[in-house]
């Protein structure tokens, strides 16, 4: 089954923008300063960019925690920034986690390793409420 795109025109943009960043600084840096350049050129592009902007999970009705995602981008897409030698499963399991505590669907995890990498997850609103039955 194909899998639904959604914000496609914001993820590309986003992708295009670590690309950039990637191929200008390199492998070798802290997750912040990578951070601070994809805000910086994100900016530059007029992309609305939240930077760890506190997320309030849920359980039975009361509050159990906050998570503070990278950067949330046009109020659509969460982005999960790494710098290390390779993407692990629980990198991907932080960011769907991520997704099923919001009311968005889409996310991006961007590695600074030694290669970069992209991984792109969705996790609809109707996946998250057939959960809840």
């Amino acid at each position: 089954m194909k899998e639904k795109l959604l914000h496609t025109a914001t993820t590309s943009t986003v992708i295009e923008s670590f690309y950039r960043v990637y191929n200008t600084l390199g492998y070798g840096f802290l997750e912040k300063v990578y951070e601070r350049a994809m805000v910086l050129d994100l900016a530059r592009l007029g992309v609305h960019i939240q930077v760890r902007e506190p997320v309030t999970v849920w359980y039975a009705g009361e509050i159990v925690g906050k998570f503070y995602p990278d950067l949330t981008i046009q109020n659509a897409v969460i982005v999960e920034l790494k710098a290390v030698k390779e993407l692990l499963p629980e990198h991907e399991v932080q960011l769907v986690n991520y997704l099923t505590a919001t009311a968005l669907e889409i996310g991006l995890l961007l590695n600074f390793g030694p290669r970069p990498q992209v991984k792109r997850k969705i996790f609809t609103n109707d996946q998250k409420k057939s959960l809840q039955k």
